[in-house]
Formats: structure tokens, sequence, C-alpha cells
């Protein structure tokens, strides 16, 4: 268990957490306040109570209420507790949308919350905006580099994440990017979407995807892509999985699946969920051993 300022935290949470989960804000580093909600494990009674936590960091547009992301931690919570929130700009939470910039904050937050409440180990699983948001949380805050060691992640999972920035290759990304970057666009984004998207461009600009992979070793990576993504095709993954170390990294090539949580069928969820299960049983193995 930890001790100090986050035994503190954690001690002030713990007693609300029910059988129905906990829900509360939490503070980013840089102020804003992020809607996170802590969903105990369904795991067969004995099992340790401190054990894999995973944090879903979802896609943009999407939030912790929204139906796709509930049913991906509906899967995930069957073997470990899970913990969702929403992105700055998203749902509840303050602040605009930086589009995967100032992001990795929310996600140190919510995986800062797990470590709190005495969780052992901690996946992270992003999808699209967010699986960029993991990648680069993961080179950013990896303890093994001397980042945040209560905010470090112990597996990564990027699913429908881009290599770049900038990308326009597909309309799906065009659109975006008009959503993104015009006057138009944000109140699009606002009103239809229930996306605040910051106005002011990027400055300096965050380490791509490409660039944030290699620095994620020793820490497992594994990377989903679906041969029906219709904002990003197969040279995104493929050279994720080319810059990533081959010792510690996999990739997951799904055929037939398309984007991001709102199109992962449950049996793959399934198949995300074993993966960072047997990861963190390694991984403790590894530690014991």
């Amino acid at each position: 268990m930890t001790s100090g300022p986050e035994a503190d935290f954690a001690r002030s949470c713990v007693p609300s957490i029910t059988s129905s989960g906990r829900r509360t804000s939490l503070l980013t580093e840089d102020g804003v306040r992020i809607e996170a909600v802590y969903t105990p494990p369904r795991a067969p009674a004995g099992a340790p109570a401190d054990g894999l936590a995973v944090v879903l960091a979802h896609g943009f547009t999407g939030a912790l209420e929204r139906p796709a992301l509930r049913r991906a931690a509906e899967v995930f919570a069957q073997d470990a507790a899970v913990i969702t929130f929403s992105f700055r700009g998203h749902g509840r939470s303050g602040g605009r949308s930086t589009v995967g910039d100032r992001e990795v904050l929310d996600l140190a937050a919510a995986v800062g919350w797990a470590r709190a409440l005495g969780h052992r180990r901690v996946a992270t699983v992003g999808f699209s905006m967010g699986g960029s948001v993991v990648l680069r949380h993961a080179a950013l805050f990896g303890g093994a580099r001397g980042g945040r060691t209560d905010a470090r992640t112990d597996m990564v999972v990027s699913v429908s994440a881009p290599a770049r920035w900038f990308y326009r290759g597909t309309a799906s990304m065009r659109r975006l990017h008009w959503v993104v970057t015009r006057p138009t666009g944000r109140l699009v984004s606002r009103l239809g979407l229930r996306t605040r998207v910051h106005p002011e461009d990027w400055d300096p600009v965050p380490l791509s995807p490409v660039a944030a992979v290699p620095r994620i070793a020793p820490t497992p990576l594994l990377i989903v892509h679906g041969d029906r993504d219709p904002y990003f095709p197969l040279d995104h993954p493929r050279m994720l999985a080319a810059a990533a170390d081959p010792d510690t990294a996999e990739l997951w090539l799904v055929r037939g699946f398309g984007h991001a949580e709102n199109a992962a069928p449950e049996e793959l969820l399934g198949r995300i969920a074993a993966w960072t299960a047997a990861r963190a049983a390694e991984r403790t193995a590894e530690r014991s051993g």
C-alpha cells in the first residue's frame, strides 16, 4: 500500500466504494477537474482487492457515460477493477479538449487514483485519441525512466491509434480536422457532439505516438488495429509496431474491425482483457520470483 498523501486520498475514497462503484472528480496537474468512475472487479471470492485495475481512455467525442465505453468497462470488470473517466472538454469534465496533448495529464490523474486505491498493477487501455494518449503517457510517466511512480502504468494497450499527427489521408480525418481547426467546426462539436475543443494550436507540438513508442519498453505494449478502420489505414499500426521493442510489444491486426470502442466487438474486448490479466500475472510473478 502507498503512504503519505496518496494513502490519505485512498483512505478518503475506499469507504465510499460499493458494489456499484464510486464517482469522483479528479484534479489534474494543470488544475482541470476530470469526472471519473471506479467499478470494482467482479472477480471470484478471495481475489485480492489490490489486484489489477484497468484505466480506459476513450476516443475523441466519447465520455464515460457513452454506451460504447460502458460496454467495454463491463467486459474488463469481469477480471479487474475498472476506472473510466471523461477527458477534458468531454462529458461533465472541465476544460477544453486539446485532442491528445494535455490529455496525458487527465490519464495520469486517473492512474494516480488507481494507485491511491491500493492497486498494485495498473493497465491503460486507450481508443483512437485515447490510444495515442496512453502511448505518450507511458513514455512520459514510466517509472523506469524516472517519471512519477504514482502515475506509471504497468502495461499499455493502444487501439485504433494514429502513428503521426496531422494525418488527413482519409475522409474521416479530413472531417475531424475541420471540426477541430475551424470556428464553425468547433461550434458543431460543442452543440452536436457535446465536446468542447480548445481554439489554440499546439505549442509546442507534443511528442508523436511513433516517437513515444520506443520509450515505453520494458513496459509491455499491445497495439490493436482493424483492417476496416475508416480513420487510420494499416500503415499507422505497422509504423507503431516497427518503432516498438520487439521483445515487449505485440501487434494485432484484426480482420473486419472498424474503429475504436464504438466498433470493438465483445470478443475482441475480451481478448484484450485476457492479455492485460496475463501480463499483470507475469509481472507479479517476476517481482515475487
